[in-house]
């Protein structure tokens, strides 16, 4: 995944992606590299994120719940 397709996705520029991917990196949350993301700490990247991550993570797991389907 490149930054310019996620800027696409997030609607921001590519050098916001650039500032924040590195921003993470540094942090030792992801490992990020020629269109490569690895999550190295989930726990300590989802407590960086805003309370909108939370809000959403539960409504799709809500609608995708295969126990939920009829």
């Amino acid at each position: 995944m490149t930054q310019e397709l996620i800027a696409n996705m997030l609607g921001v520029r590519r050098e916001g992606v650039t500032e924040s991917a590195g921003k993470l990196q540094r942090a030792g949350l992801i490992a990020y590299n020629r269109g490569h993301i690895t999550v190295i700490d989930r726990p300590g990247l989802e407590k960086r994120v805003c309370e909108c991550y939370a809000v959403v993570k539960r409504e799709y797991d809500r609608l995708l719940n295969h126990h939920n389907v009829m």
